[in-house]
């Protein structure tokens, strides 16, 4: 399945919702147009399956590795990284198991890069998504375990797709990169390193797309890797995904950047105020909250125009959009 073909209509009788994006009629408006809550609930609610089916194995009595794993990945998140896959995917002939099992895998990965973070010689973070974090509840040294683990099975998962041998190494590959240390690893370092400094707005912005951009992008091109090669006959499409990734990914962070200021716990569900009290220059920190949230929304608006050229089979990917603009309105309103 190396071509796109936009008149196919897969369909998946038990949710309603097609490989390529078509829903069921009482999925669509009266306009007739995608409603974004209901495949996005759809989506998240499946790839919470896949995930809960694909980290099953018991733990032998001894050890809580299993449990603690499960624990990191399937007590809440918004999913917009497997949403994003999803979105990606909807844009080619491709299977909706597929795109379940490679969304579980890049959450599995996101969780991993999380656990990681909040460990005490990282982020030093006691909450995540209004829990403990993996180390607080847990200890430190499985967290370290939980999070190795969870990469290697996120790449087992990969390896084991009911897919050509091409397109499983292309997205084993893309994710590897993802993390690597030119991708979320290499972005944590430079974090680490910034703090206490008194930095140009540019590094912050490298360090961005490293730290979380990086799998961001990774999460849009999976959803198109499974099914679409990415060579000359399709440059055109993979150059209008990079683009809009790379200011959806950056656009997130900068919001981040402004919540950890402007919300409380609640909204979080992790501790505000951190970056502060670390002395890490943001975005914010730099720009000023109503400068940053007008970097946001100019960055969500030129994600928006990428895709345009696509046209209609972007849809899924324009509400992914919406859905960041409304968070954002409703938690970073105007001063």
């Amino acid at each position: 399945m190396n071509n796109m073909q936009a008149g196919s209509t897969l369909h998946d009788d038990r949710t309603g919702v097609s490989a390529l994006g078509g829903l069921s009629a009482q999925a669509r408006g009266t306009s007739g147009r995608l409603l974004p809550e209901i495949w996005m609930q759809d989506g998240a609610k499946r790839v919470e399956q896949a995930l809960a089916r694909l980290l099953c194995a018991e733990d032998d009595g001894e050890t809580e590795l299993m449990a603690a794993m499960r624990y990191a990945t399937l007590h809440g998140g918004k999913r917009t990284r497997a949403l994003l896959c999803l979105a990606a995917g909807a844009l080619a002939d491709t299977p909706a198991h597929m795109l379940d099992d490679v969304g579980a895998a890049i959450e599995m990965m996101h969780a991993c890069t999380l656990v990681h973070d909040d460990l005490p010689a990282m982020d030093d973070d006691v909450l995540r998504r209004g829990l403990p974090t993996v180390h607080v509840k847990f200890g430190e040294a499985t967290a370290i375990l939980v999070g190795d683990a969870l990469q290697a099975h996120a790449f087992l998962t990969l390896a084991s797709l009911d897919a050509p041998g091409d397109n499983r190494i292309a997205l084993v590959r893309e994710l590897a990169q993802a993390v690597s240390a030119e991708g979320a690893a290499g972005g944590q370092a430079m974090d680490l390193s910034l703090v206490g400094k008194h930095v140009e707005l540019d590094r912050i912005v490298a360090m961005h797309r490293m730290k979380s951009g990086a799998l961001v992008r990774a999460s849009v091109r999976m959803g198109a890797l499974c099914a679409i090669v990415e060579d000359a006959a399709h440059a055109a499409l993979y150059c209008a995904l990079d683009r809009y990734s790379a200011c959806f990914g950056l656009a997130l962070q900068v919001v981040d950047d402004i919540l950890d200021v402007t919300a409380d716990t609640a909204t979080l569900g992790k501790t505000p105020g951190k970056d502060a009290a670390a002395q890490k220059p943001t975005c914010a920190s730099i720009m000023g909250l109503q400068a940053a949230r007008q970097f946001a929304l100019d960055l969500l608006r030129d994600a928006g125009e990428a895709i345009v050229p696509l046209g209609p089979r972007a849809e899924r990917l324009a509400q992914m959009l919406q859905r960041a603009n409304a968070y954002l309105f409703k938690h970073a309103p105007c001063a």
